[in-house]
């Protein structure tokens, strides 16, 4: 696309409505990710709301909007950070989450992922035939908006307002649902079955959460098999075979027995899943990751640049260079001061060398990780990339190379180990985290803009501007969450109800893989079966792919084992809708045409983003509200008594479901 009014690409109200939007989408994150360890994008729906908003001002183009939509993904993917944070509360290392330590090391980690991805530009954007299913996406939803301000009718489907009117009401009926929920208490928020087999009980779960069937919907219908794949196999086999086998202690339920051993071993059947899925995944972009470092010309020669092409123009190496060491000499304080607070006893050198030695390793293994998650988002799209995995896997290779120094140097043999050696992996872990994360959305961006016509070099300034924002805004929603709920396992208040805590997934399985490698407990017997189950899921997958019968993801193999099953029915449930649902608008599409077809995928994608964002908000409303009053549930009108709820919450998630269907076929 030919560029045009270039000078208000780059604007001052673009800025502040990119971070004003990242503030929001960023809080909504990380209590989605808290709650059920999962994330959303937040690219496209930021593009709506840009338009809509920006809609009026005559001077307003598709390039200034594509710029908010590159700032506000930093929501989308530096909360990741969360998936390991709240680790350390649980180790009772922290109270609270620190301010300028949470949001310096998320700065400085998602700063260096920015800077990571852009030698690979042009490679793997440019000249690479990858896919990138969100960019393009992004891409496209910028374009329609674009047509449509230059119509005299913008007010039919498919305009900016259509778009913020479908993204409206799935963000109302979500948060609807939630104050029924969370706040009133009068619908349910799952269904929990157990069916006794004569010495075990199987069990079905499945959550009436409109953010999880929007998940699910967006998965795909590949993903949504591959984690009903998982939980059929954990709770229908695994659990089952446990049970059977352990003994259970005096006056406990099956019930009981079963969940603890699922969360005490069949989890790490799911994290050993993930971790060589990771791992497979990493190592067949390892070539092509390697060809493309080595191919990435010089700045100075490149062509394009010396004949002033503004869309092939990348940030100068020399901002790089002042950038990248202005986040390493940030990340080397704050590692240093964390050291310093919890290891007193360590002398400065030895302080010194230490953290020069956590940085070295976060900014190596960070840029592998940038690299193999910038290359796997083009594959795949940003959502499907195993930033768990990776998380898992630096977990495990930080915890191993740290006791490795402890067994090696002696200056750290009462430092480097125990909890506070757990502490320092999961702090560094945090950092790698946030490179992953955000190296995993940039070439999504940068695709998006190649499409457009926008300046690369300004996409890279503002999502660093993004992660900023979003680093700012991080501790203190933590605070807020932290406070309000407690997470599993660590509770700010005697006599909160631990039933009401954030799970925070993730961050509870990081701390037990890094606190089983330093006290020597960790169940490896699990993990390995979990490798071997992950291989055997590998093998299918590629079979199924090359005959064309479809695909068997393995990290959504592992997911469905690892994640409650409250969480992974219930993707499963939202991806069978999208499957019978993408079957009816292929079938209509014949009769009404390809422009309707793309505005009814259009709308499904745009509803599944305001349940995402209208349950995540809502949620933190309550939130507020309840650490405001002190009280669990200030605005409960019922007890917990209320038998009518789970059947009222059934009710109304599948009427929920019947109005998304008929929502996205119905114009």
């Amino acid at each position: 696309m030919e560029k045009n009014s270039l000078s208000r690409e780059f604007t001052v109200r673009g800025v502040l409505l990119g971070a004003l939007i990242t503030l929001a989408f960023t809080a909504a994150n990380v209590y989605l990710g808290l709650k059920v360890g999962l994330t959303f994008a937040s690219a496209i729906p930021a593009a709506v709301i840009s338009m809509a908003l920006l809609y009026r001002f005559k001077d307003s183009s598709i390039l200034e909007n594509n710029l908010v939509q590159t700032q506000a993904s930093a929501a989308g993917t530096l909360s990741s950070v969360i998936f390991v944070l709240p680790a350390l509360l649980m180790l009772g290392l922290w109270s609270g989450f620190p301010f300028w330590q949470t949001a310096l090391i998320c700065a400085a980690g998602g700063t260096l992922g920015v800077l990571y991805t852009v030698p690979l530009r042009r490679v793997m954007v440019v000249q690479s035939d990858l896919p990138y299913p969100e960019g393009v996406a992004a891409a496209e939803v910028l374009r329609v908006g674009e047509e449509q301000r230059h119509r005299s009718d913008a007010s039919g489907a498919g305009s900016p307002r259509s778009g913020l009117r479908d993204l409206g009401w799935g963000a109302g009926l979500a948060a609807l649902f939630g104050f029924l929920s969370g706040g009133l208490r009068v619908l349910g928020d799952a269904i929990n079955l157990w069916i006794p087999v004569g010495g075990v009980a199987l069990r079905v779960a499945a959550g009436f959460s409109p953010a999880l069937l929007a998940a699910g919907y967006l998965m795909g219908a590949a993903a949504g098999i591959a984690v009903l794949a998982g939980l059929v196999l954990c709770w229908g086999v695994v659990v089952p075979w446990l049970t059977a086998h352990a003994t259970p202690a005096a006056g406990q339920a099956v019930s009981d027995l079963a969940t603890q051993l699922w969360s005490g071993k069949a989890r790490f059947l799911g994290a050993g899943v993930i971790g060589i899925s990771a791992l497979w995944t990493v190592g067949t972009l390892a070539r092509p990751i390697l060809q493309a470092i080595r191919s990435q010309p010089a700045r100075a020669s490149g062509s394009a640049a010396m004949a002033g092409d503004e869309t092939d123009k990348d940030m100068p190496r020399s901002w790089m260079l002042l950038i990248g060491l202005a986040a390493l000499a940030v990340l080397f304080l704050v590692v240093n001061g964390f050291v310093h607070e919890h290891m007193p006893e360590l002398a400065d050198a030895a302080r010194y060398g230490l953290t020069a030695l956590c940085v070295l390793f976060a900014a190596v293994f960070g840029f592998l990780v940038a690299a193999a998650c910038g290359y796997m988002a083009g594959l795949v799209g940003s959502s499907a990339s195993p930033i768990s995995g990776i998380g898992i896997i630096a977990t495990i290779l930080m915890a191993l190379s740290l006791l490795a120094l402890h067994a090696a140097v002696p200056a750290f043999a009462d430092s480097v180990s125990g909890q506070l050696g757990v502490a320092l992996v999961l702090f560094m872990v945090s950092v790698i985290l946030a490179m992953a994360s955000i190296s995993n959305d940039n070439l999504q961006d940068l695709k998006t803009g190649y499409l457009v016509g926008a300046t690369p070099w300004r996409q890279q300034v503002v999502l660093i501007i993004g992660c900023l924002v979003g680093a700012a805004v991080i501790p203190p929603v933590l605070d807020l969450l932290y406070n309000a709920y407690g997470f599993a396992g660590s509770l700010p208040r005697e006599g909160m109800d631990p039933g009401q805590a954030l799970a925070a997934p993730q961050a509870t399985l990081m701390k037990q893989i890094a606190t089983g490698i330093f006290s020597g407990s960790l169940d490896w017997t699990m993990l390995g079966l979990g490798v071997a189950v992950g291989v055997v899921v590998i093998v299918l997958d590629v079979m199924l792919r090359k005959a064309g019968r479809g695909a068997l993801p393995p990290l959504a193999v592992g997911l469905g084992i690892y994640l409650p099953p409250t969480i992974g029915l219930t993707l499963t449930i939202g991806a069978v809708l999208g499957f019978f649902l993408q079957r009816a608008i292929r079938a209509r599409g014949q009769r009404a045409g390809q422009p309707w077809a793309a505005a009814a995928e259009e709308r499904g994608l745009l509803l599944a983003s305001g349940l995402i964002v209208g349950e995540s908000l809502m949620g933190l409303v309550i939130a507020a509200l309840i650490g405001f009053s002190g009280k669990d549930a200030p605005l409960a009108i019922v007890g917990e008594g209320f038998a009518p709820a789970m059947w009222l919450g059934l009710l109304c998630f599948a009427a929920l479901c019947a109005f998304f269907y008929r929502r996205v076929l119905g114009k």
